[in-house]
Parts: C-alpha cells; structure tokens; sequence
C-alpha cells in the first residue's frame, strides 16, 4: 500500500506530513521505505508527550478540555502538521496500544484517534478505531494499514 500512496502523490504533486505519537513514527517508516518517497513526505514528528504535541502547536486547552487521546487532538495534529510544513495532507494519531498511560488516566485503552487534513478542501477525515492485538507491532500495522487506505482513497477521488 505504501508504494501506491506514494505513487499516487508523486502523480499528484502533493505532500503529505505527520505528527504521530502512538504509531511511534510508523507511517514515516512505511513512506521512507519507498523510493521517491523524498518527493512527498516533507516532515514527520513523534509527539509521544503532551509537552511536545503543544510544543508542535496543539493547544493545551483542547487536551486538557477533550484529553489527549481524542478526535479533537487528533485534528488539532494533523492540521498543525499541514500548516507547520504547508503539506497538502497531514494526518495526526493519538491513542493507547495495551497499556495505561499514567501522564494521561483519562480516556480508554485500545482506542485510537486518526485525523487526516485536506488543506486544499480545508477538510478532516477523522476515524476512531478500536485495536485489540496483544502486541503492539501489529496494533501499529493495521492502523498504518488504515491509514493508507483512507489517504488513496482520498486522492483517487
């Protein structure tokens, strides 16, 4: 999937950024794997921490009105992202994979917030996913997976 994403953006002349935090930098990985792949990705930041998500531009207001891990979060990411490297797309991911967070005791574990920006339609893709796998590798791929599903399909359209 990640050769098509690419493929498809190259075509397209768009870019993409990304502020992920509990995929650890997993779509990053996937896209750098690709040749070419220099020609869209134009930044990516690990935001593991409220203090660097706020550092990035998310509001400290929206996390502690909404929590960390929530849609809202997760659309402040993806467009702060957009905005910061002027990308045609950034997508934002927050959420808890197997394990309570004990900076953050509010919202419910295996849940997974993705926002996906569209700067030029100024529009959010927003999905909640819930991820049950025991290990967190392949909690991470199937919403890599997601994700590159729901960016082709955007750009397909």
């Amino acid at each position: 999937m990640s050769e098509k994403l690419i493929k498809i953006l190259r075509e397209k002349k768009k870019t993409i950024s990304t502020m992920e935090s509990c995929t650890g930098g997993g779509i990053a990985n996937a896209i750098t794997n690709v040749e070419g792949s220099s020609e869209v990705l134009k930044f990516s930041a690990v935001t593991y921490s409220n203090e660097y998500k706020i550092k990035m531009g998310v509001s400290a207001d929206t996390i502690d009105k909404y929590s960390v891990y929530s849609s809202e979060v997760a659309k402040e990411m993806s467009k702060t992202i957009s905005d910061f490297t002027n990308s045609d797309y950034g997508v934002g991911i927050t959420g808890k994979l197997n394990r309570i967070d004990p900076n953050n005791l509010v919202g419910d574990n295996n849940i997974v917030f993705i926002s996906i920006y569209d700067k030029e339609n100024n529009n959010y893709i927003v999905k909640t996913l819930t991820v049950d796998k025991k290990d967190r590798k392949t909690n991470k791929d199937i919403i890599i997976k997601i994700i590159f599903s729901e960016l082709i399909d955007i750009l397909e359209k």
